[in-house]
């Protein structure tokens, strides 16, 4: 499902730069890409680059699954086919009681909900759903603060153009955070409950892709297809896959969403100011 018009910009404004403190923590080759170790207000994450460093490029915010890290191998492969196929700066944080980041109790009391009800064979939903808003009430002020941070470089600038793409977890954080972000100018989700995402998913009006899985167990495909019809935007693309939850295509799905970003960000990137 598409459509021909892109708006760039959101209905809130810009909010005022805080200059957060941003400290790289180590930079080195990986992966064929530069990679860089940073934190913003404490807050630990990554930068992928190129290699080259040739000039500015689009920044993609890479939003992480439930009990992965910023260094997933799932976020380094997308990573590289950001950076390395299009030239691309990539950035990820560790999310709240994720990866180099403690748990809070409530995260502690939250999970182990989630172990009895995933061993009792009970649905999920009811227990993650309010998990991931809890979650994203934290994360969503410390992606701003990076992405503040971040475009102080000179090789990302303060008015390049900046892209977020996260599925699972990475929805459930990415879409308050894309709702609330005018400088996000497309966006990639999918795979999450959509009941605590609607009314933040009606303020999108940028491009977006979703993607779900047609015979998902987990997410009824009723949900998903109602909160792919919440979204605002003019343009968007909807990914039915055959399977279950656990048979998402990762790679084709990846591959996909960095043709997208490419072509939505480097437009922007073209676009006359």
């Amino acid at each position: 499902m598409n459509s021909s018009h892109s708006p760039r910009s959101h209905q809130t404004s810009r909010p005022p730069r805080t200059h957060p403190s941003l400290a790289f923590t180590a930079d080195a080759p990986s992966h064929g890409m530069r990679e860089r170790d940073f934190t913003v207000d404490g807050v630990p994450g990554v930068l992928w680059s190129p290699v080259s460093g040739t000039g500015r490029a689009p920044l993609v915010l890479l939003g992480h699954g439930g009990g992965a890290h910023k260094k997933h191998p799932a976020m380094i492969g997308r990573a590289r086919q950001l950076v390395t196929g299009h030239g691309f700066h990539v950035a990820v944080l560790d999310a709240p009681g994720h990866g180099d980041r403690p748990r809070s109790a409530e995260d502690e009391r939250d999970i182990a909900a989630l172990r009895a009800a995933q061993a009792a064979g009970e649905p999920e939903g009811p227990v993650v759903v309010p998990y991931n808003a809890r979650l994203a009430e934290r994360a969503v002020p410390e992606w701003r603060a990076a992405l503040d941070a971040l475009q102080e470089l000179p090789e990302i600038g303060a008015e390049g153009p900046v892209g977020y793409a996260g599925v699972a977890m990475g929805s459930a954080i990415g879409v308050p955070l894309v709702a609330a972000e005018p400088r996000i100018t497309a966006a990639v989700f999918g795979l999450m409950w959509p009941d605590a995402l609607f009314e933040a998913a009606r303020r999108i009006t940028v491009p977006v892709e979703y993607a779900l899985q047609w015979d998902d167990t987990r997410i009824p495909r009723e949900g998903g297809l109602a909160l792919f019809e919440a979204f605002g935007s003019a343009e968007k693309s909807l990914h039915a896959n055959a399977g279950l939850h656990v048979d998402f295509p990762r790679f084709v799905e990846s591959e996909s969403a960095a043709r997208f970003l490419a072509r939505h960000l480097t437009r922007t990137a073209a676009a006359p100011a």
